[in-house]
Order: C-alpha cells, then sequence, then structure tokens
C-alpha cells in the first residue's frame, strides 16, 4: 500500500559535503530549510563542515572532500583510466566507515525524510554516494537526491577509473529517490542518462519580503576593503574559477577609463586550485585595473575573526554594489543573478546556456553581453552608471518580474507536491 510522506510533520536531514559558507549549495539548502520549517518540519544538519547550530547538527569528518583519505582517493580516481585494487579497498572501506556513521545520526535525530544536497551527483566525495545509496537501500528512508551540477558537466571528472561508481551513486538510477534538478537542461539529461523522471526546482530568493536597508554595521564596508567613499563598486559575487569568465569583468573596469571604478570579487577560488586566481591578478596589473579579492571580509555571517578582523556577509557586498557583474560562460542556474535582482541592483550578465532556456525568456531587463564585451554594452553599463532613475526604473521591474517565476512561493508549492507525493 503506498504511503504518503507528507501526512504529519517531518524530521527532515540534509546531507552534504560542506554545509558552511556562502557557496551555492549551502545557500539553497538555507532557502530549503526556511521553506520547510515554515511548512511545520523540523530540519537537521549532516556533513563534513557545518556552520548550522551544532544541537541540530552532526559532523561527519569523512564526508568532507578534503578529508584526507577522500582527497587522496579524489587524486587516484580521476585522470587515469586503471584503478588499483588497494584503491578500490579503500573506497569500500571509507564507504563502510561513513555508512556506520549515517546510520547512527539517523537514528540519533529520529529523521523520516534525508535530502542529499549535491552529494549524488559530483563526485567531490564517492564514499559518501555510495554510502547514501546503501544506507537508502538498507534503511528504507525516503530520500530527496537534490542535484546542482552532474559528474557530466565537468571535464575534470571525464578521464576516470571509477565508472562503476560514479553509474552506482552518480546519480543513483533509483526509482525510490525522488530527483530534483535545477534548470530545464539538467533535467533533459538527468532522464537521458538514467531513464528516470526528475522536478526542476529553480533556484529562488525570497522576494516576498525584500532586504533590510543597509545598517550601521556595513557603513564602514567599503573603507575595510581598502575603497575611497566615492569608488564606484563593481561586484563579481562569485568565486574565482574559470567559468565566471572574470577577464570580461576585468576588461570591463578598463574600458569605462575611470580611476574610480574598482572591480571587487567576493570569493575565493575555493576548490579548484589558484592558478585562474593568479592569472586574474596578472591581467588586472596587465589592464592596469584594481582588483579587490574580498573573500577575507566576507563570511557566512558578520562577526570578529581570530585576527580581529571585522567581516561582513555577501549580502552587505550587495547594498553596496553599483554594479554586478556576471559574465559566466556556464552555470548551473544563477544565484548570484537572482541576488543582484532581489538587491535592485543593475547587472551585466553573459548569455550563458541555463540564462537563454530558463531565465530569458521571463523578461528580464539587464545588460546582456553574448560571449564578448561591445561599445553597446559597454555603454549601456555607462548609462546605470550615472542615470539613478533609469537604475530605479529597471531593477524595480526585474524584482517584478523574478518575484513572479523565482520566489519562495514557487518553491513551496514543489516541495508540497513532492512531500504529497505517495511511495
Amino acid at each position: 500500500m503506498s504511503q504518503v510522506i507528507a501526512n504529519q510533520n517531518k524530521r527532515i536531514g540534509f546531507i552534504s559535503t560542506r554545509i558552511s559558507g556562502n557557496d551555492g549549495v549551502s545557500l539553497e539548502i538555507g532557502k530549503w530549510a526556511e521553506v520547510l520549517q515554515r511548512l511545520g518540519h523540523s530540519c537537521f544538519y549532516i556533513a563534513g563542515q557545518s556552520d548550522r547550530p551544532e544541537d541540530i547538527s552532526r559532523i561527519i569528518p569523512e564526508a568532507h572532500f578534503s578529508h584526507p583519505v577522500i582527497d587522496r582517493i579524489n587524486h587516484e580516481c580521476f585522470g587515469c583510466e586503471t584503478r588499483t585494487p588497494e584503491l578500490s579497498e579503500q573506497i569500500h572501506e571509507m564507504t563502510w566507515v561513513i555508512k556506520e556513521k549515517l546510520h547512527t545520526v539517523l537514528k540519533k535525530f529520529e529523521l523520516d525524510l534525508i535530502i542529499a544536497e549535491n552529494c549524488l551527483t559530483i563526485p567531490m566525495n564517492i564514499p559518501l554516494g555510495l554510502a547514501l545509496v546503501e544506507t537508502v537501500i538498507e534503511s528504507g528512508i525516503h530520500c530527496i537526491a537534490h542535484h546542482h551540477d552532474f559528474v557530466w558537466e565537468r571535464e575534470r571528472f571525464l578521464v576516470n577509473s571509477v565508472d562503476d561508481f560514479l553509474h552506482a551513486a552518480f546519480p543513483p538510477p533509483l526509482a525510490e529517490i525522488q530527483h530534483v534538478v535545477i534548470n530545464s537542461q539538467a533535467g533533459r539529461e538527468f532522464s537521458r542518462n538514467t531513464g528516470l523522471p526528475c522536478r526542476i526546482i529553480h533556484n529562488v530568493m525570497d522576494f516576498e519580503n525584500p532586504p533590510q536597508p543597509p545598517d550601521e554595521y556595513s557603513d564602514d564596508f567599503q573603507q575595510t576593503i581598502g575603497l575611497a567613499p566615492d569608488d564606484i563598486l563593481i561586484l563579481q559575487p562569485t568565486r574565482v574559477v574559470p567559468r565566471k569568465g572574470i577577464e570580461h569583468s576585468v576588461e570591463l573596469v578598463r574600458q569605462l577609463d575611470s580611476g574610480k571604478c574598482k572591480l571587487v570579487i567576493s570569493h575565493s577560488a575555493g576548490d579548484e586550485g589558484q592558478a585562474y586566481t593568479e592569472r586574474i591578478r596578472n591581467y588586472a596589473k596587465l589592464m592596469g585595473v584594481s582588483v579587490v579579492f574580498a573573500d577575507p571580509w566576507i563570511h557566512y555571517e558578520r562577526g570578529i575573526n581570530e585576527e580581529g578582523q571585522k567581516q561582513y556577509t555577501i549580502w552587505d557586498a550587495y547594498q553596496h554594489a553599483d554594479l554586478v557583474t556576471y559574465p559566466s560562460t556556464y552555470e548551473g542556474f544563477g544565484n548570484a543573478f537572482l541576488e543582484a535582482i532581489y538587491y535592485k541592483k543593475p547587472i551585466l550578465c553573459n548569455r550563458y546556456g541555463i540564462y537563454r532556456t530558463d531565465i530569458e525568456p521571463c523578461g528580464f531587463n539587464v545588460i546582456l553581453m553574448d560571449g564578448f564585451l561591445t561599445e553597446d554594452v559597454v555603454d549601456q553599463v555607462r548609462r546605470v552608471l550615472n542615470d539613478k532613475n533609469y537604475v530605479r526604473e529597471l531593477t524595480d521591474h526585474n524584482y517584478e518580474v523574478a518575484s513572479r517565476y523565482f520566489s519562495y512561493k514557487q518553491m513551496q508549492n514543489e516541495l508540497q507536491a513532492i512531500l504529497n507525493k505517495p511511495y
């Protein structure tokens, strides 16, 4: 007999390699949790690293992609096509270790449902993915797999010695798991690769509740990161990785040809190395452009770090931005795009694939580049930097459009439909 899992308030556990900071997955976990809590459910967090409250979090060190053994496994799995028996044994051993800890946590929190956040999608931690699949099969717990960026979307995973594990868990072709993707293209590729249906839930922002205006805490944000009060803050609210196309933002500042325009990059490179960061530093120096790498000052929450340095949030950075640049060549959806709309900032955006298919048809009014900067694009940027009435008009329009298509209300409707699905 089928069972409906939304017939009462549920204890729901989010599982990921990391639930911490300002990365896209962690931010979306926060949004999903907020909506689920509004519906009366209780949320818990299981990860290799977590900045959520300790009483509702459990750390499994082996679940983090930077755990020494996991890091060693990753280095040996990718870039070659054969693996040693010792590597296979190590993967199985770590899978067992993580699985035992998962079973313990599921019982501790008395969970009714788990939501696997990208850890059944991209193989940053192969044993974690395998352990999750086995845990679902062995325990019978209901599972939603929330997929952000798939293995076939990243070149660094194409050559590997673990195809058997990837087919088993990234993503797992199990009908027992409800699969959710964040864009229509990913939905088509998921079904083509697995033969299973999935639901599309786009990334969202809480457009029903506009952001609070800047407060006294962030008044000194520009001064703290080294900008003068009258500098023009052009914000690149992304990690420093090649697909973000940050060269275009550097070039834009150069073409604006104003000593007052400063490019501020909010995040570090993360797990993808420092080579591209050095490339951007050198390119900016070559172009004579002032770039601030602001990640030392931007944190998940406000406060003072161990060095006594004042820390701000990414939301403080948006509040002080005069323009947001988003020249990505590829995105799973576009968190930074919606964030700029939410904070009513003009945005320069490249027409990356998902923008064309899932965002552009909605009718936003933004500055668009099609792979490269043109004089017309630069002229449009100059206008938004000099015409406040025009900026107010277009940002109000964009906020209204986003409220219609990418709000918490839309997500709530989708999540309710998933939770009401009989098993």
